[in-house]
């Protein structure tokens, strides 16, 4: 088997248990309305940026520079506080690397795991990149800033992950060996309980080759920048 990919198996048993396997009925009507994932349609918080935004922006789809990892496709959607994609929408991404590490700080000249996408018609920016690893005090997460059409900064967030299914990833594929078990759970950390479930990601494998794909749905309020979206489907 090939050691960068996990057994297909068993991450399918940990997607089956994960949280957000609850809405995929709902997968039609989604689709309907033009979103990319079931879970709910929001305003999404704006949270600390974390460690070490680094400008300018790199533009390139592929972000890993090489670095080992589990291949996931990211996938984030810019919609606005009435759920309509936001075509030529900035979305720049970073996160750590598989062994918990940034780059481009404390004296790093490196540009890994960093990246800016312009969203299509439909909205939506996509990354190559792999599932983040995590270091002491946090969840695994990606950071994100989202830049509306002409330049205005809207919003500062992050995506997280099942806690499910990034302990699967890190405990069966090699590359995140040296860190184990993240120490942190999405109700531990402060700022993915602050973000809600409507920070988390909703992860898949891709049926071809065993690859993770995180999708996530991110609505911004140019106008207030704060406020729920009316969720999908009436839920209220």
């Amino acid at each position: 088997m090939n050691p960068t990919k996990l057994d297909r198996r068993a991450l399918l048993k940990a997607l089956s248990a994960a949280p957000a396997a609850a809405a995929l009925p709902f997968r039609a009507e989604a689709e309907e309305a033009g979103l990319i994932t079931t879970e709910v349609c929001m305003v999404q918080p704006e949270t600390t940026a974390g460690p070490f935004y680094v400008e300018p922006p790199l533009i390139r789809a592929d972000i890993t520079e090489g670095l080992p990892g589990l291949p996931m496709g990211l996938r984030l959607q810019v919609v606005s506080a009435d759920c309509r994609p936001i075509p030529g929408a900035r979305v720049d991404v970073w996160h750590c690397d598989a062994a918990g590490v940034y780059s481009g700080v404390q004296g790093d000249t490196g540009s890994f795991m960093r990246g800016t996408q312009e969203t299509g018609a439909d909205g939506v920016a996509s990354f190559r990149t792999v599932f983040p690893g995590w270091y002491p005090g946090r969840v695994v997460h990606v950071h994100y800033k989202v830049f509306l059409p002409g330049g205005q900064e809207v919003l500062t967030s992050q995506v997280f992950f099942d806690d499910v299914m990034a302990e699967e990833i890190h405990a069966r594929h090699p590359a995140y060996a040296s860190r184990g078990a993240q120490d942190t759970t999405l109700r531990a950390d402060r700022i993915a309980r602050s973000a809600g479930r409507g920070a988390v990601a909703e992860l898949t494998l891709d049926p071809s080759d065993g690859d993770a794909v995180a999708a996530l749905v991110v609505g911004v309020d140019a106008g207030s920048r704060s406020g729920l979206l009316e969720r999908l489907f009436g839920q209220g």
